[in-house]
């Protein structure tokens, strides 16, 4: 069994997992030592900070998703002000641009996600990007902002992500890097190196080869894991020891 399995982006706060209670001690005690539990919305930015008060090796991202930012309110910038005192909240995020849905519109989500990178500023704490489809944009508001965090579930080219690289980034992948048809996040990996590497599930979304297309949950980075550790040409026990330290060293975690 491995050890050391650090989960850097889930959503076990959402109505998926309507088993968490019987799921979560089942992965801790199958080698999975840390989640960073990632809201989306103001509700499951309540939700997953009541998630990480329930279980030690469960911790929180606060912030508001672009999709959803078209409804946030000062009101809500003092709520995550407040939540973000709580000792288990270690991030803001996740935050960022998608231009794919663009469910809020576009200036509506440049004005959200510079709050937020202004607020996990002035709070001091690294940020979690989503990135869909405005990988340009992205990069040039954390050029801006240089914040400290992590790109999640990259998508963009090799290049772009050593010039993300160069921010102080970290760079994160999910399931998707053992697709067929995943060339591009592939040579995106390979890219990376192993100290600025982290590994997430997004689940319940995203679940790899050979179970994709059912819920994904925190095992199952055991083939994520086994990917991205054949292109890095290392073993995939020494992936998770080092995966888990940079998880710990970005949001602050001592495990």
């Amino acid at each position: 069994m491995y050890q050391n399995i650090f989960d850097s982006h889930a959503h076990y706060n959402g109505k998926e997992f309507a088993d968490r209670d019987e799921l979560l001690p089942r992965l801790f005690a199958s080698g999975v030592c840390g989640i960073i539990d990632v809201a989306s919305s103001m509700r499951s930015t309540r939700r997953t900070v009541e998630l990480s008060a329930r279980y030690g090796p469960v911790y929180s991202a606060i912030g508001v998703h672009p999709n959803e930012v078209k409804d946030m309110t000062d009101a809500d910038y003092d709520t995550l002000r407040e939540l973000a005192r709580l000792p288990k909240v270690v991030a803001i995020g996740e935050i960022g641009f998608d231009f794919y849905w663009d469910a809020s519109g576009r200036d509506t989500q440049r004005e959200h996600f510079e709050r937020q990178l202004i607020l996990a500023r002035e709070l001091d704490l690294p940020v979690i990007i989503h990135s869909r489809d405005a990988a340009q944009e992205t990069y040039d508001l954390l050029a801006k902002y240089r914040p400290r965090g992590v790109v999640h579930c990259y998508s963009g080219s090799a290049e772009m992500a050593q010039e993300i690289l160069k921010l102080g980034m970290y760079i994160g992948f999910t399931g998707v890097v053992t697709f067929k048809n995943a060339k591009k996040a592939v040579k995106a990996a390979a890219a990376v190196p192993l100290d600025r590497l982290l590994i997430e599930t997004d689940c319940p979304y995203m679940a790899p080869e050979p179970t994709r297309g059912v819920r994904c949950d925190s095992s199952m980075l055991v083939h994520t894991g086994g990917k991205l550790a054949e292109i890095k040409g290392v073993d995939l026990q020494d992936l998770f020891d080092r995966t888990r330290q940079n998880a710990c060293e970005l949001f602050g975690i001592e495990l």
